[in-house]
């Protein structure tokens, strides 16, 4: 095996507080190292030191030793390194440029394979668009194109299936796999254990900083599954909700709480406005969970934002209890910004940085519900005391938090505003097994106590099936179908609907070679 890259016993400290402590990670061309524990355990911190990039004010200690080419990197947040300003076109040109040195294709034919081996469908599209009108799904394989541009020797891959549909996993699975073959050295944080199999030669468990197990995947894995039996427990609770859920099917359902009417959204562009949503028609009662599936870019985001004012380009109308909403999130009144809240997939974009998070999420009830800052503190202690957080590690600024506890986080600002309605965008995308299941077993205790109407957009089938009470499912700006969770699981009528829950009951069949 050829060494490419390599950490060794890497420590990092932010204000006395060892995040990483010992770490060795070697990177070897053609092979992929997996590296997984839970959030918060200092995996994207060793992955980033391959970039020589830490947390503002670290300590560090260790040695770094990368190859004289590039290292890629596809981040778990993939808003966070495309430029805001500039279209995805002119983004990958400009890379496709500083790379054409002795290389025979024009930059423009390499944007277009970067672009296919990315998985990107309508790329003409895409590359017209600017990285916000993008889903977190498409926003991700932007990325990926990024650094295929690159061409890089080793590439650090953090969560690169996170928010994508099973479909686009299988086809970025079979890319990391391609790229291993040819000869470039990956190193893969991810929580998602199927994906891992399937990839890793290697496979380094990590937790609290340092890493307690690492071996060949078949060996390491089989012990997580063996964790995964003893937690029989959380299975039972699962089919437990998914038989409560499948009660309430047969009952009348209550009072619509938020509807869309003819629906039609667009997405400007340099061309005009091409249209990202076409005749939306969907009702969510109180109490009541919709699932929005479909393949990244689909137009699932794109509904959310228009229900929360975040997207205003629409024709058609929004309505709260019936009545009218106002387009722009500007225009609506107090108690309606409080009533639709909106959790993001990219948690870290959604916190101030220079802010404590505490303050952050406890400012929602204060702006929203009028609450005195001392009770909206306490408030706030007691709402994150119940995802697992700490006072102590929310008084910390949100670099300092890992992805899965700024979600976590994320989550508790928004029920802090007191919502009717509360759309969740990819928010158990990129999470350790333990964070997902608690976020889950949140959201349903609160649509059953509070009456709390969910809009659920996610890639996360099982999530479906534990939670939702009906699907739309969408295709090209369109709803394809649509029906009771059960049902639409079970018998499944659209093309579409078939091969997603095909690709994810199958647990990506066929989409790479076994490693």
């Amino acid at each position: 095996m050829t060494l490419v890259a390599e950490v060794r016993d890497l420590r990092v400290a932010i204000g006395g507080r060892t995040i990483v402590d010992g770490v060795s990670l070697a990177a070897h061309a053609g092979r992929i190292t997996a590296v997984i524990g839970p959030s918060g355990s200092g995996k994207t911190t060793t992955g980033l030191a391959l970039l020589g990039e830490y947390p503002a004010g670290a300590v560090v200690d260790g040695e770094i030793r990368t190859p004289t080419g590039a290292v890629g990197y596809i981040p778990q947040h993939p808003a966070s390194v495309l430029n805001p300003a500039r279209r995805v076109g002119a983004l990958l040109t400009d890379i496709a440029r500083r790379q054409a040195k002795g290389r025979p294709a024009p930059p423009g034919h390499r944007v277009e394979e970067a672009l296919r081996l990315a998985q990107i469908p309508d790329p003409e599209a895409v590359l017209r668009r600017f990285p916000h009108q993008l889903s977190g799904g498409q926003q991700q394989r932007i990325v990926l194109a990024q650094a295929l541009l690159l061409g890089a020797r080793v590439i650090v891959a953090d969560e690169p299936t996170t928010g994508q549909d099973a479909l686009t996993t299988q086809g970025i699975v079979a890319e990391l796999a391609t790229l291993a073959a040819q000869g470039i050295a990956v190193i893969l944080l991810s929580h998602d254990l199927d994906v891992v199999r399937r990839l890793a030669d290697e496979v380094v468990v990590m937790r609290d900083g340092r890493v307690v197990e690492r071996g060949p995947a078949s060996a390491v894995l089989e012990g997580r599954l063996r964790e995964a039996r003893a937690r029989e427990g959380r299975v039972r609770e699962a089919r437990a909700r998914e038989e409560l859920r499948a009660a309430r099917e047969f009952r009348p359902r209550g009072p619509v709480r938020v509807e869309t009417r003819n629906l039609t959204a667009r997405h400007r562009t340099t061309r005009g406005a091409s249209v990202a949503l076409r005749d939306i028609r969907i009702s969510v009662a109180a109490g009541e969970c919709l699932a929005l599936v479909g393949r990244s870019g689909s137009g699932k985001t794109t509904l959310g934002r228009c229900l929360a004012g975040l997207h205003r380009t629409y024709e058609g109308a929004v309505l709260l209890d019936g009545m009218p909403l106002p387009r722009s999130l500007r225009s609506r009144t107090r108690p309606e910004l409080a009533a639709v809240q909106y959790v993001f997939q990219d948690a870290k974009a959604a916190f101030d940085e220079h802010r404590p998070v505490l303050d952050q999420v406890a400012r929602s009830a204060v702006r929203l519900q009028g609450a005195t800052p001392a009770q909206a503190r306490r408030t706030a202690v007691r709402t994150l005391g119940a995802f697992g957080l700490s006072e102590k590690l929310a008084e910390r600024r949100p670099g300092r938090l890992s992805g899965g506890e700024l979600q976590r986080a994320a989550l508790a600002r928004s029920l802090l505003a007191g919502p009717s309605v509360l759309i969740c965008d990819e928010i158990t995308s990129g999470l350790d097994p333990t964070t997902r299941t608690t976020i889950l077993d949140a959201l349903a205790r609160l649509r059953e106590h509070r009456k709390l109407s969910l809009v659920f957009i996610t890639h996360d089938l099982a999530a479906v099936a534990a939670l939702a009470d009906r699907i739309a499912v969408l295709d090209a700006g369109r709803i394809v179908e649509t029906g009771p969770a059960r049902q639409l699981i079970e018998q499944p009528q659209h093309a579409l609907t078939k091969a997603l829950l095909s690709a994810s009951r199958t647990g990506l069949p066929g989409s790479a070679p076994e490693r």
